[in-house]
């Protein structure tokens, strides 16, 4: 049986060499690194329904491994009928072992179990190097038992790097295993 390698070993054995190469980088401290992971959901339209947003609030904690906070509206905006400090999310943002953990799932387990996945658009990683991820379905995690879910939501992944360029982050993300597609 063949043992699979973490996010965090492949990151050290794999990415760092090929970011050192590829970006003449002579420092291993030098190297962009994955910093943090946001999951974020909007709640806006159903923040009146408190029983979905108690469902989407326990679905977040169960699938970061992390308690979830709201998010509040910073300002009043009428054409999205939301009030300064009306909840309008729910986010998680994961650092170190839990971003790790958290890397190995989608990548390895989630992201397979989505429905007709041809792999991650080019076009996710912005400017900066960081990837956005769309997941429409929150049922493709493992730790989601189907048969008691209510209620299916989506949510937005952003996995935050300290690339410099697009360039960088694509480099990372491909020799860390993600499905990118070019």
């Amino acid at each position: 049986m063949k043992k699979t390698i973490s996010a965090k070993e492949k990151y050290d054995k794999e990415t760092i060499p090929v970011m050192m190469k590829n970006f003449g980088y002579r420092n291993r401290l030098a190297i962009p690194r994955v910093e943090k992971i946001t999951i974020n959901s909007g709640i806006g339209k159903i923040a009146k329904e408190s029983e979905k947003v108690e469902e989407i609030f326990q679905s977040l904690g169960i699938i970061s491994g992390q308690r979830p906070v709201k998010t509040k509206a910073k300002k009043a905006i009428s054409g999205f009928k939301t009030r300064k400090g009306m909840e309008v999310g729910i986010k998680v943002t994961l650092r170190g072992k839990r971003m790790w953990n958290f890397i190995d799932r989608l990548v390895n387990t989630a992201l397979p179990r989505v429905r007709d996945f041809q792999g991650i658009s080019e076009k996710a990683i912005d400017a900066s190097g960081n990837l956005n991820i769309g997941i429409h379905e929150h049922i493709v995690f493992p730790e989601i038992i189907p048969e008691k879910v209510k209620h299916i939501f989506s949510f937005q992944i952003t996995v935050v790097t300290g690339a410099k360029n697009k360039e960088e982050g694509w480099e990372i993300f491909q020799s860390m295993g993600f499905p990118i597609k070019k």
